[in-house]
């Protein structure tokens, strides 16, 4: 069974960095597709970064240019470098790893920014 686990959320003022991390354990297939996810309250979780097992990623248009995507195929992680913070970007920060047509969701992380 496939578990994740993130982490490195936190409150953080406008134009502030933070760098989430999730930590996946159990069985990973060389083929898979890894993101990040998130959820404001009252709006629905939307696709924030993906990346695949062999380093392609996607960033979503609100994020490009602020908001990197990266892993550790190695450590079994994978990371969000959040740069430039703005409070539109409060919401719990869900990690996803996508293999073997099945979806894993880790129990997401509170990214808050406000001054």
């Amino acid at each position: 069974q496939v578990q994740l686990v993130e982490s490195g959320g936190g409150l953080v003022q406008p134009g502030g960095s933070l760098r989430l991390s999730c930590t996946v354990s159990g069985i990973i297939f060389k083929f898979n597709i890894m993101g990040w996810y998130r959820q404001a309250p009252g709006k629905e979780r939307e696709l924030v970064a993906s990346i695949s097992s062999t380093n392609d990623t996607d960033h979503a248009d609100f994020v490009k240019g602020r908001f990197t995507i990266s892993r550790d195929n190695a450590k079994n992680m994978i990371y969000l470098q959040m740069n430039s913070l703005e409070p539109e970007d409060t919401a719990v920060y869900y990690c996803h790893l996508y293999q073997s047509y099945r979806s894993t969701w880790g129990q997401g992380t509170q990214v808050t920014v406000s001054s």
